[in-house]
């Protein structure tokens, strides 16, 4: 299930189904914890966030590199790859893609991750959108 949330949701922001596929791996009560305001983060505004990657980067994909377990913690260390075709991260498109690692925490309860912590490299996309 953790699995299904890298290729099925964070790689599939683009896809019609990402609703369902949200709602299968993340439970109602989901929290997200790590993107720099101190804000926790809902499933539903999650949703949003993801469907308006899927808008400006379609092709947005991530792969799991390594992942442990102890108990039902599973630590994620990933790498997302995308060439956006609209302004992100505040840089206008230049058919330019960028490359970041990412290392996520997710608590697993009843089937389904009611938490994440989560460290991605954005910093570094924005380098990479913006190289000459």
């Amino acid at each position: 299930m953790v699995e299904a949330l890298y290729s099925q949701v964070l790689s599939g922001t683009a896809s019609g189904d990402l609703a369902t596929h949200l709602a299968q791996v993340l439970s109602d009560d989901w929290q997200s914890f790590g993107d720099g305001s101190g804000r926790v983060k809902t499933r539903d505004e999650f949703l949003a966030q993801l469907e308006d990657i899927g808008r400006v980067a379609p092709d947005l994909t991530w792969e799991v590199e390594e992942m442990l377990q102890l108990n039902n913690r599973v630590v994620v260390r990933g790498r997302a790859r995308a060439t956006p075709v609209g302004p992100f991260l505040g840089v206008a498109p230049s058919g330019r893609s960028f490359e970041i690692m990412a290392i996520d925490i997710h608590t697993v309860e009843r089937g389904r991750i009611v938490r994440s912590y989560h460290v991605e490299d954005w910093q570094g996309a924005v380098q990479q959108l913006q190289a000459v």
